[in-house]
């Protein structure tokens, strides 16, 4: 059964082969679209400032629980705000191995297909461990 209801779009990063855009479609569209929300800071997009997420305000910010904390914040508020095609089920914040690194947990379910998902996000810092 065809899900063409989730919506086709161009493929994140874009990618021209043969002279055409490479789409992405259904539940592929859905988790590209989520990457770029979160890959967006708020301001980037003029047209549309309060676009994104402020992830990005964080990137200097102490590896520890209240870096994690805001981190699970800004995703879950960017993604209600901005993905109406999903619920949002939970997003888990936690210390990758890497030194600098939180891993993003986002499980959400398709609205339209009941269907389940899950994603992980790294999120890089620049600024130090807390020790």
């Amino acid at each position: 059964m065809p899900v063409d209801f989730l919506g086709v779009g161009w493929n994140f990063p874009v990618k021209v082969e043969g002279g055409l855009a490479r789409m992405a479609a259904y539940e592929e569209s859905i988790r590209q679209s989520i990457w770029i929300i979160l890959m967006t800071s708020q301001g980037e997009r003029k047209m549309r400032p309060g676009f994104g997420c402020g992830l990005n305000d964080l990137v200097f910010s102490l590896n520890n629980a209240a870096t994690a904390g805001l981190a699970g914040y800004e995703v879950r508020r960017a993604l209600k705000l901005w993905e109406p095609r999903i619920q949002l089920l939970d997003v888990s914040v936690y210390n990758a191995k890497a030194q600098d690194t939180l891993s993003i947990s986002i499980e959400y379910k398709i609205l339209q297909t009941n269907s389940r998902q899950n994603l992980v996000f790294p999120f890089y810092l620049r600024g130090r461990s807390a020790r």
